[in-house]
């Protein structure tokens, strides 16, 4: 399975695997499975940090990185697929990660009820 981890998802893996459900927390753990992280995400939390709306200790990239995580950039490709989808959900970070998810071929792990509104692969998180 490829799965695109959504920012709340990283957050807790960092902070408090356990949060994570049962079935996502194996699928994300297992290395038979790719695991990526958005630049989106990385972005958007570095955005509540800076608001303080989010303390963050050390450097996200690499300790996810360290946990088998691999970095998704954002392409021309996944900007023109997020014009594409409906207007149901107004975040631009949630859009794009919808974005990568259908343009990689991703499941994505969330658990964010607004995104189950798309047509989306999901792991419920």
């Amino acid at each position: 399975m490829r799965i695109l981890a959504d920012s709340h998802v990283l957050l807790w893996w960092l902070d408090d695997p356990k949060r994570v459900a049962i079935a996502a927390r194996a699928a994300i753990a297992d290395p038979a499975n790719e695991v990526f992280f958005s630049a989106a995400s990385i972005w958007e939390i570095g955005l509540k940090a800076g608001k303080g709306k989010l303390h963050i200790e050390g450097d996200v990239v690499a300790a996810l990185q360290s946990d088998g995580f691999e970095p998704l950039p954002i392409t021309m490709e996944h900007a023109a697929r997020s014009l594409t989808l409906p207007n149901t959900h107004g975040d631009p970070f949630d859009r794009m990660l919808i974005a990568q998810t259908l343009a990689e071929g991703l499941v994505l792990a969330t658990r964010d009820r607004l995104i189950l509104q798309y047509d989306v692969p999901v792991l419920e998180a």
